[in-house]
């Protein structure tokens, strides 16, 4: 298999270990990418799409953290519900 197959930019290294490093990256995007396809049914760029938008923010006013997060909607939200282990055995 070549990275071509992959999609993969090229990728100019000097030396095998940041050349394995670097396919070793690929291959695991290339093997979460999939685990969502199949998890959500949304192909990956979908996803990145639809989650791009949501945020956390945390403030920290006189010690005490605040957090504040951009609740998901839509597809997002389908996206999360897909994900969550189900309950149960």
């Amino acid at each position: 298999m070549a990275k071509t197959d992959l999609r993969a930019r090229p990728m100019f290294a000097s030396t095998a270990d940041s050349i394995h490093a670097h396919l070793t990256v690929v291959f695991c995007a290339l093997a979460i990418s999939r685990h969502l396809h199949k998890t959500t049914g949304f192909t990956a760029r979908r996803i990145v799409r639809a989650l791009r938008p949501l945020r956390d923010v945390t403030i920290s006013i006189d010690g005490h953290r605040l957090t504040a997060t951009t609740p998901p909607a839509g597809e997002a939200a389908d996206i999360i519900a897909a994900l969550q282990p189900s309950v149960g055995h």
